[in-house]
């Protein structure tokens, strides 16, 4: 694949088989040339956990403290008595079997995150094959099947992202934009790089983050230190 004059120009300036500082690789990807959209910061790596073993598999969810840079929508499953709470919070969309049949039969995928009642599960699990690979499925595990939706809804829109570790024992998240600040960009890091540490199952011995990248939508990716 070729590779563009900016992408090119962002390679020489560092050294793609140095592992740097957290601080110091945001500052070489500020550094970077930037394209005409506001890209994505991006965090990823491969961890020391065994997908194929039900009990090293790694999820869990943080609270970004810079935000994520975007307007999260919520879509809420629960009892008709919940709904005014859920509006209240800010839900963007509020149903039931109404909005399963949407999502299943017209493929309706516009809402960033899914809460639900426990007492909805047992509707909303027949989404399990087709909002679990996109990350949308609710779960106990990060909050998202809880009766006090008005909390999680506020979580939501304040910058709440859930994780999980994929197939081949790797992780790759969303975690703020690069028009943030250096700063703003480096609390997100350290949060989620916290937040994974925490996730860590018990069963994994060895290194459990074993390498680790912080990179922009365009640019290349630039090795850190955990």
């Amino acid at each position: 694949m070729k590779q563009s004059k900016r992408y090119r120009s962002a390679i020489k300036a560092y050294d793609s088989e140095k592992a740097y500082s957290l601080e110091e690789a945001i500052d070489l990807l500020v550094a970077m040339p930037r394209v005409k959209f506001d890209e994505t910061f991006e965090a990823s790596g491969m961890l020391g956990a065994d997908p194929k073993q039900s009990d090293q598999m790694v999820r869990g969810s943080v609270v970004l403290p810079s935000g994520t840079g975007k307007k999260i929508r919520t879509l809420v499953f629960c009892e008709p008595e919940k709904e005014a709470e859920a509006k209240e919070a800010g839900a963007d969309h509020i149903g039931t079997q109404d909005l399963i049949d949407k999502i299943l039969k017209e493929g309706w995928l516009e809402f960033d995150c899914c809460i639900s009642t426990p007492g909805q599960m047992r509707l909303v699990s027949k989404l399990g094959k087709f909002l679990g690979p996109r990350g949308l499925m609710p779960s106990p595990k990060t909050g998202t099947v809880t009766e006090n939706i008005s909390f999680a809804i506020k979580e939501a829109k304040r910058g709440k992202i859930d994780f999980r570790m994929d197939k081949f024992g790797c992780i790759h998240v969303a975690i703020g934009k690069m028009s943030f600040s250096k700063e703003a960009l480096t609390a997100n890091a350290k949060a989620f790089v916290d937040a994974l540490n925490a996730s860590r199952p018990s069963s994994v011995k060895g290194d459990f983050i074993k390498s680790f990248y912080l990179s922009s939508t365009m640019s290349p990716s630039v090795k850190i230190t955990i």
